[in-house]
């Protein structure tokens, strides 16, 4: 895009200095990700570019850490450990993450509705406290709930891991709707509620048409915080709780192997894929309330 005609010389050189800063830090930023992607189709057992890679040979490279990561042992060898945890991980990460992205999506749309009333009593606190885990280093967050949920007896239990990811993921939910109410115009719903609707009925016909952007962003968000989790895990979960980060952790430590890598790209990818529909669902959301998306 052209810069304005009537940008000083000082202004066009900040504009340009700032262009290669974001170049920059966007570069450190992603550069993990480039490193990590090609090295996941390495047929070596090693975490390294091997020479046979630098020279693009095919016989360099494989899928046979995607197909261990599926419980495929059939590329594996003497040097190699295959085992069914990655694909029971992944089971267990998004049965999790399903069930924690329901209950924080219904809990913080009811709790982004109420927030939205202008007459509401202690509003700003309300919201303080909803988007505390959000605020709050998370090691602090998951000792709280461990000592917390040890005297429920939740410790070690899916139900518990499930209550701890509903909570990281709600803030997510009422940030987000809480910012489609703002632009919000209540006369429908008191015209809805005029012609005889109930609140459930209005809420369902005319108001959730309207939000359902913010409100399926801030559950997208609240999936990738939950299927992302590892210190919660670490903390809450038993022999039985095994989330695919958590066996990421686990293979960092005990055995350095490609499929964490294979495993991290599948990762990254589905990141991807959730952040581009956050943004699709945001233009959208600016096109229905009269604004250019930018």
């Amino acid at each position: 895009m052209a810069l304005p005609a009537y940008y000083t010389t000082g202004q066009r050189i900040w504009h340009r200095t700032y262009l290669v800063y974001c170049g920059i830090v966007l570069f450190f930023l992603v550069m993990p990700l480039i490193a990590v992607i090609p090295l996941s189709f390495t047929s070596s057992p090693f975490l390294d570019f091997t020479p046979e890679m630098l020279r693009l040979d095919p016989e360099a490279f494989s899928t046979r850490w995607y197909k261990m990561m599926v419980g495929d042992c059939s590329a594996a060898d003497i040097t190699t450990v295959c085992s069914d945890k990655w694909v029971i991980g992944a089971r267990n990460s998004l049965i999790i993450a399903v069930i924690a992205t329901v209950l924080a999506t219904a809990i913080g749309t009811v709790a982004a509705l109420g927030l939205s009333r202008a007459d509401l009593v202690g509003r700003r606190a309300i919201m303080a406290f909803l988007i505390s885990p959000m605020i709050v280093p998370l090691i602090i967050t998951a000792a709280g709930m461990f000592l917390f949920y040890a005297e429920l007896k939740l410790v070690a239990s899916f139900t518990g891991v499930i209550i701890a990811h509903t909570v990281l993921g709600l803030p997510f939910v009422v940030i987000t709707v809480t910012a489609t109410l703002v632009g919000f115009d209540h006369s429908l719903t008191r015209a809805a509620q005029g012609l005889g609707g109930t609140p459930v009925y209005n809420f369902f016909k005319v108001q959730l048409p309207l939000i359902a952007p913010g409100v399926i962003s801030g559950a997208l968000f609240a999936f990738i915080t939950s299927f992302d989790e590892v210190v919660i895990i670490l903390f809450l979960g038993g022999a039985e709780q095994l989330t695919l980060p958590r066996q990421m952790w686990a293979g960092i430590r005990q055995e350095i192997s490609p499929t964490i890598l294979a495993a991290a790209t599948v990762l990254v990818i589905l990141s991807i894929l959730l952040l581009t529909t956050v943004e699709m669902l945001r233009r959208r959301s600016e096109r229905l309330r009269g604004m250019s998306p930018g």
